[in-house]
C-alpha cells in the first residue's frame, strides 16, 4: 500500500468531512479567504472543527491574512496547522509562527522551473511546502482546477516535506504520484460536482486511487 498522505482541501459540509475521514484521508483543509467559493465563516468552521474530534489534522488555508484573521480562525475550529497561499514572505512565516506556534505549510505557485527554487527562501520558516499550479492574474490563487507540468518538482532540492496540488482529480493523481513521488498530494475541485460544491463519490475515488496498490 502507497504511504503518500492525503489532504481534501475546501470542506464546507459535515457529510463531505465525514466523507473524507472514512475514506483515509489524512489532512481536511478549511478555507478562509472570503473571496473564495469554499469560505468558511467562524460559525461553520467551529461546527466543523468540532466534529473531527481528533480523527483528522484541520489545515486552515489563508491568503495574506492578518493576524487577527488567523487567531480567530485557529480559535473557532481548532486549527492543527496553517496554510499560507498568498505572497507571504519568510519574514511573515516567521512572525506567524513566533505568534501562533502552529506548523506552517507554505503554498507556492507553480509554471517554471525557476518557481521550484523558491522554496529555499521558505526552508527555515516553513513546515511544508506545497507546490500548486499557478493561475491567471486575477484569479483566485487555488481552487481553479489547473495542473502544472509536475515534471518540474525533480529541481526540488530542499529538506522541507513537500507535496503536490492543481488540478489533481481521481483519473490523474495515480499519474502524478508516478511522476513526482509526492509525500502528499492535495486536492480541492478535482473532487467537486461544482465550485465549492464537494462530491462524496469522487472523494472516495480520489482517496482510493491514492491507496491502491
Amino acid at each position: 500500500m502507497t504511504s503518500v498522505a492525503i489532504k481534501i482541501c475546501g470542506i464546507t459540509t459535515a457529510e463531505a468531512l465525514e466523507t473524507a475521514i472514512e475514506a483515509r484521508a489524512d489532512y481536511v483543509g478549511f478555507n478562509f479567504y472570503a473571496p473564495s467559493p469554499r469560505n468558511l465563516r467562524l460559525k461553520e468552521a467551529a461546527e466543523l472543527g468540532a466534529r473531527t474530534a481528533g480523527r483528522i489534522v484541520k489545515v486552515g488555508v489563508f491568503v495574506d491574512a492578518e493576524d487577527q484573521v488567523i487567531g480567530d480562525a485557529i480559535a473557532a475550529a481548532g486549527l492543527d496547522a496553517v496554510q499560507l497561499h498568498g505572497a507571504e514572505t519568510p519574514q511573515r512565516l516567521a512572525e506567524l509562527k513566533s505568534r501562533f506556534g502552529l506548523p506552517l505549510w507554505k503554498a507556492l505557485p507553480i509554471s517554471a522551473g525557476r518557481d521550484v527554487g523558491l522554496a529555499t527562501a521558505y526552508q527555515d520558516v516553513a513546515d511544508f511546502i506545497l507546490f500548486d499550479a499557478k493561475t491567471p492574474k486575477g484569479a483566485l490563487p487555488g481552487g481553479m482546477g489547473l495542473a502544472f507540468d509536475w515534471s518540474l518538482l525533480a529541481l526540488y532540492r530542499g529538506g522541507t516535506p513537500w507535496g503536490v496540488a492543481g488540478g489533481l482529480t481521481p483519473d490523474n493523481v495515480a499519474e502524478a504520484i508516478a511522476v513526482t513521488r509526492a509525500p502528499l498530494v492535495d486536492t480541492s475541485s478535482g473532487v467537486e460536482s461544482a465550485p465549492g460544491v464537494k462530491d462524496v463519490d469522487r472523494i472516495r475515488a480520489f482517496c482510493a486511487a491514492v491507496r491502491a496498490p
